[in-house]
């Protein structure tokens, strides 16, 4: 975190799987303290008590929780956290819902053959339709998208 701060580039500090918000966003103020104050903050999931259906447990709370507290930026990879392609388009309409700053969302022209995280792709195709669903959601919410 420390050679991170005397870097002069943007950062995205993904959340640890066991990190509380605290610890969040005590890494990101280790980043700050040295030097960078570029830091986004990324919410990918939690280890929750059963992660047998998803891959973790997106912690939709933890955006508007950060927010109140922390002036940083904070987006979401749904893909990441729930590592399901199925579940990635409700997950991001909930984010966004939550007042999320973005989205990572992992696309693929063919994620059956993909090398790694196919199963949590979504087709290009599949994206577009969320893409658009997305921008009406934000509209709703009085969010710039």
């Amino acid at each position: 975190l420390h050679a991170v701060g005397k870097c002069n580039k943007p950062v995205i500090l993904k959340r640890g799987a066991a990190a509380t918000i605290r610890e969040f966003l005590l890494a990101a103020e280790h980043i700050m303290y040295n030097g960078n104050d570029k830091v986004i903050l990324c919410e990918r999931g939690i280890k929750g008590v059963d992660n047998s259906a998803t891959r973790n447990t997106l912690d939709i709370s933890a955006i508007p929780v950060v927010q109140k507290i922390s002036h940083l930026p904070i987006v979401v990879d749904p893909s990441h956290a729930t590592g399901l392609r199925n579940v990635v388009p409700s997950m991001s309409k909930a984010a966004i819902a939550a007042g999320a700053d973005g989205l990572i969302i992992e696309v693929h022209h063919s994620p059956e053959t993909a090398v790694c995280d196919g199963a949590q792709s979504l087709y290009p195709d599949q994206f577009a339709e969320l893409f658009e669903e997305l921008k009406a959601l934000a509209k709703v919410i009085k969010k710039s998208f």
